[in-house]
């Protein structure tokens, strides 16, 4: 299916998203803004999905499907710290962790990083 075909799907079905070019013009802290408002809306808080994939494989060697140009550790990091900062997380899960791919453990200690952070961890 084409990324035309899904997208045009996606909004006629009323399902925000956002894209690396939304966070490239907008900046990650505004679309996690916007992002924590729409699925704080009517809710008792949400659930977040972490999929490594979102990250640049440079940074995270060892995920299910590499694409180069994801977001940055120090982005994800904002993102997790912006979810915290909500307050209204419920849950979390974390996917696409792939050991055999991964190099010396490091997406696998990245991952640990982005959850700690989103329970509250912050960097200095």
């Amino acid at each position: 299916m084409s990324d035309c075909v899904t997208s045009t799907r996606i909004h006629a079905l009323g399902i925000a998203a956002f894209t690396m070019r939304d966070i490239d013009e907008r900046g990650m802290r505004a679309v996690m803004q916007d992002a924590i408002a729409i699925v704080s809306r009517g809710t008792g808080g949400f659930h977040v999905s972490l999929d490594l994939d979102l990250l640049d494989p440079d940074e995270a060697p060892g995920v299910g499907t590499p694409v180069r140009g994801g977001v940055t550790v120090r982005e994800a990091h904002l993102a997790m710290e912006l979810l915290h900062d909500a307050g209204t997380m419920r849950a979390m899960d974390v996917v696409e962790v792939n050991p055999i791919l991964d190099r010396h453990n490091r997406t696998a200690e990245l991952a640990v990083d982005l959850v700690a952070s989103a329970f509250g961890r912050r960097i200095l």
